[in-house]
């Protein structure tokens, strides 16, 4: 199910998008990317018609960090709502804009998506998290000018302290619910690079972007944990209970590894890789 904001599509419609994730980000040839490309320059895969010309062949053609990108909708929102369906390069005249606009509204829908699965899981739900859906989202729509002189970063700061108290209130629901006691890990920021939690009971613990590249938790039991921009690069998540995790991300799942015995939210899908 794609997550909305009063009818705000918060997942990528490459088809109503000019191609500005191959656009606008710079990458550099590493294990992620096969090339070196500036930013605001048009990636060499880039067809004709905005579309990714080896889109099925990615991870083959050494392309992994394309394939976790996610603009959670900001792509078709700049493409047909901000610019009104003009593409850059029909008019060349408004790229200037549209690439400076392209990550501040990327920003905004980020938050949206996270204040929406917020509103889900709180209850009742707080009226300062109803009041930062719709600030939120009352900015993604604002013109080009507007965006690019928004403070996002301030922006962003206030929602954080939002999601924090909501994250706070739903895992101490939820373990006293569910009868667990005691302190819970608290590994938020932590550099947990390869770090070994198999089989670990990291039920409500605070992941909130913890370092966890090539970590190994396999059938972890990780129901309330948060995961709010964690980071799980070639994390081993085999067997591993994620599906009442909070603030887990297709793209988190994407960089991932994982298999058919990884529990998910039925919002999220196994990846094809795994």
């Amino acid at each position: 199910m794609d997550r909305t904001a009063d009818g705000l599509r918060l997942k990528a419609d490459c088809a109503q998008c000019f191609g500005l994730c191959c656009v606008v980000p710079a990458f550099a040839a590493s294990a992620d990317f096969a090339l070196d490309k500036p930013a605001e320059q048009a990636c060499p895969h880039l067809g004709a018609d905005h579309r990714c010309s080896i889109h099925r062949d990615l991870r083959a053609r050494g392309f992994r960090g394309c394939t976790v990108y996610d603009c959670f909708g900001a792509g078709q929102q700049v493409s047909q709502v901000t610019f009104q369906g003009r593409d850059w390069r029909s008019h060349p005249e408004i790229s200037g804009a549209m690439f400076s606009v392209f990550p501040i509204v990327r920003q905004l829908h980020e938050l949206l998506w996270y204040l929406t699965e917020a509103a889900a899981l709180a209850a009742p739900v707080r009226p300062e998290l109803t009041d930062a859906i719709a600030t939120t989202q009352r900015l993604s729509g604002s013109a080009a000018d507007v965006l690019r002189q928004l403070d996002v970063a301030a922006h962003r700061q206030e929602v954080n302290k939002i999601l924090v108290k909501v994250s706070e209130s739903v895992r101490a629901r939820e373990l006293k619910r569910a009868g667990v006691t005691g302190p819970r890990p608290d590994h938020r920021g932590a550099d947990l690079v390869g770090a070994r939690f198999v089989g670990a009971d990291l039920r409500g613990a605070n992941l909130r972007g913890t370092l966890l590249i090539g970590a190994d938790l396999r059938d972890a039991e990780l129901s309330w944990a948060d995961l709010t921009g964690a980071d799980l690069r070639d994390a081993e998540l085999s067997g591993a209970h994620l599906h009442r995790a909070m603030f887990l991300t297709q793209a988190q799942l994407d960089s991932a590894r994982g298999d058919a015995r990884t529990e998910l939210a039925d919002s999220l899908t196994h990846p094809d890789h795994w």
